[in-house]
């Protein structure tokens, strides 16, 4: 057993999806296309002391519950203290539930011993996710980096991957929370005939401007629009720039400098080159 293990998770703004459920939660999932960034999480796990009986959990210096960490931790049966720092805002649409529960099964292995495969860790909080309804996708995505199409729904044995081989500079701003859970409880039929469409499109054409083309498609057609999302990207659009909303969150992106060009303030990162890592 080692003292702890740090991982890093980029984040990840999903531009468009499809839902695909299914009983078994390594199974289920969502198709889409999405852009990792290098602004993520970064997950250090260590052991509790002997006679803890649960495990801690830390967001950013506060004591927080993340129902997907407690159920990884649960698969991996240890009892663990998880600490995290986020570049990136919770619950606005940057897949911070989802790296929570990736760096934490990626470091647990590592200080537990648990001897299991990138791709069973990868499963375990792919699972979790799924199970916790916090997110569809993040974790495959966010195992793999770059600019991932997520062209079959589940974890890393069911899902195909491929990706558009490109890089960029990434604006945001975000304006507020959407709950991903309450949003893929209800009806998602409009939400997934708008998300399959915009895969087609991507397919044919895997380029980043056909990835902005149609998440802005899917964002309208699948009624997640709010005013103020709608408000920036139409400044974004003014000034010639790309931009679009990241799901599910008030959060808008653009790629280059197209908030700065409409006179935004925006936090900057850029596409992750890579998945997530072992520090």
């Amino acid at each position: 057993m080692r003292e702890e293990a740090t991982a890093f998770v980029p984040g990840h703004i999903t531009g468009f999806f499809s839902a695909h459920p299914a009983d078994d939660p390594t199974i289920a999932g969502s198709r889409g296309a999405g852009l990792t960034l290098t602004d993520g999480v970064t997950v250090t796990v260590e052991p509790v002391a002997e006679e803890a009986s649960e495990s801690i959990v830390i967001l950013d210096g506060e004591m927080i519950e993340i129902e997907p960490v407690d159920i990884v931790l649960e698969a991996l049966d240890v009892v663990a203290r998880v600490e995290a720092e986020s570049d990136l805002p919770l619950g606005a649409g940057f897949g911070i539930s989802g790296a929570m529960a990736l760096g934490t099964a990626l470091a647990a292995n590592a200080v537990f011993g648990c001897r299991l495969s990138r791709n069973e860790l990868v499963t375990i909080a792919h699972g979790a996710e799924v199970q916790a309804g916090t997110g569809l996708g993040d974790v495959v995505a966010q195992a793999c980096g770059g600019v991932p199409i997520r062209l079959e729904p589940g974890g890393p044995q069911e899902n195909k991957l491929d990706a558009i081989p490109a890089r960029a500079r990434v604006e945001y701003v975000s304006f507020g929370e959407l709950s991903t859970a309450d949003v893929l409880a209800g009806d998602t039929d409009q939400l997934t005939a708008a998300g399959k469409e915009a895969l087609s499109r991507v397919v044919e054409e895997p380029t980043l401007l056909s990835f902005m083309y149609a998440s802005r498609l899917f964002t309208r057609e699948a009624g997640l629009l709010t005013d103020q999302v709608a408000k920036t990207i139409g400044d974004v659009t003014d000034v010639n720039g790309q931009a679009s909303m990241a799901m599910l969150g008030e959060t808008v992106f653009a790629l280059g400098t197209g908030l700065s060009d409409a006179g935004y303030d925006p936090s900057v990162c850029a596409t992750h080159p890579a998945g997530a890592l072992l520090r």
